[in-house]
């Protein structure tokens, strides 16, 4: 009897041991305080980029206006010149012998000036004298003190003198066009002379020289290239379409450095000229001033981004965007108050707005500046609208 007694007892030992524990109850963690926004449809200004050259506002390619042999060269590229200074010599030799020739043309010519007005004096003179012996032969011949033999010839005396007088006036009068015109040709070679050396127009930089000393110079031949240093200008090319959004005295951001790169500056410029690159390609050229404080070089490369035209696009707050590797996350907060990790699709910023392509709806709460220590399926509640 004991013996069954006990063996039932173990067997309700070994039931209860055999049936769960119940679990224990399960405490909620406390809700996340976080700050949220709202997805939202907006107008997002939009801009387009479009990469270009820097060139100087000004460029002078210095030529020779006569044909010459290249003597000296003064500069090179590289070289800072002031206004004024010389750049190229050449050989004036032959022109300063035309100068000369010039120069005693212009004596010999001012000298048939002053023979030609003695001479037009000699015959103002004869004229006078002619003149009164004529007028007293007349008053004679009225009188019957003087034969008409007498009265013809001092007629025809008066009429020489007459003639000479004419004729001494014209002389003087083509002595004096010789000289004006040995004094231009004076004056001609003496500028010809002024053509032997080549001067800056401006305060520039060589940028480029192709001649050499002993070499001949042919009028229009380039020699040497010099850029204006103070003002830069950033030539873009735009299509038809982009060229019609923008417009002289309008401002655009410029960047001289790796635009891809998020610490690129960009600064802002003033579009100061807008031509046409050539009827077939309907192409346009852009210039923007470059700002004084932006240190460039002729030739480098830049970028510049124009506005263009705002679209209606939805948008978050720029806080709310969460990078993982290569992916972009928003926590958006569904209707239990639960914060979701979605994945989202981003597009352009503009200021504290972010387009999203993909991932949300229009009217959903989203998390901004999330702490660390958010995790997917958190409670939380607002603290700081945005």
């Amino acid at each position: 009897m004991k013996l069954n007694v006990c063996i039932v007892s173990i067997a309700a030992a070994l039931a209860s041991a055999c049936v769960a524990a119940p679990p224990p109850s399960k405490v909620d963690a406390p809700p996340v305080t976080v700050s949220l926004g709202r997805a939202e449809m907006g107008d997002l200004p939009s801009s387009f980029e479009a990469g270009g050259v820097v060139r100087a506002r000004a460029t002078a390619v210095i030529a020779s206006r006569v044909m010459a042999p290249v003597t000296e060269v003064l500069v090179r590229p590289g070289d800072r010149v002031r206004r004024g200074a010389p750049l190229i010599r050449l050989d004036a030799r032959e022109i300063n012998a035309s100068g000369a020739r010039a120069s005693a043309a212009l004596d010999a010519a001012r000298q048939s000036a002053v023979a030609a007005a003695s001479e037009t004096r000699a015959a103002e003179a004869g004229l006078h004298i002619a003149g009164l012996t004529h007028e007293r032969i007349a008053a004679l011949h009225a009188k019957r003190s003087a034969t008409t033999q007498e009265l013809d010839q001092a007629t025809a005396s008066l009429g020489a003198a007459e003639a000479q007088m004419s004729g001494s006036v014209a002389r003087a009068a083509a002595a004096g066009a010789a000289r004006n015109e040995a004094q231009a040709a004076l004056q001609g070679s003496q500028i010809a002379t002024s053509y032997t050396v080549l001067i800056a127009p401006f305060d520039g930089l060589v940028t480029e020289r192709v001649i050499d000393p002993g070499t001949m110079a042919a009028p229009g031949a380039p020699l040497l290239t010099i850029e204006e240093s103070a003002t830069f200008r950033l030539e873009v090319r735009l299509d038809e379409a982009r060229a019609a959004l923008v417009a002289v005295g309008h401002t655009a951001d410029v960047s001289f450095s790796d635009t891809a790169a998020p610490s690129a500056n960009w600064s802002a410029a003033r579009i100061v000229e807008i031509g046409r690159l050539d009827a077939a390609s309907h192409g346009f050229i852009v210039k923007l001033e470059v700002p004084d404080a932006t240190h460039v070089r002729s030739g480098q490369f830049g970028r510049a981004r124009f506005k263009g035209p705002a679209r209606r696009t939805l948008t978050v707050p720029v806080a709310a965007l969460l990078r993982r590797g290569q992916m972009t996350f928003v926590f958006a907060v569904d209707a239990d108050g639960l914060a979701r990790l979605r994945p989202v699709s981003i597009g352009a910023v503009a200021g504290d707005r972010l387009e999203l392509l993909a991932g949300v709806h229009e009217g959903d709460r989203v998390v901004t500046n999330p702490p660390v220590t958010l995790l997917d399926g958190a409670r939380v509640v607002a603290g700081e609208k945005r």
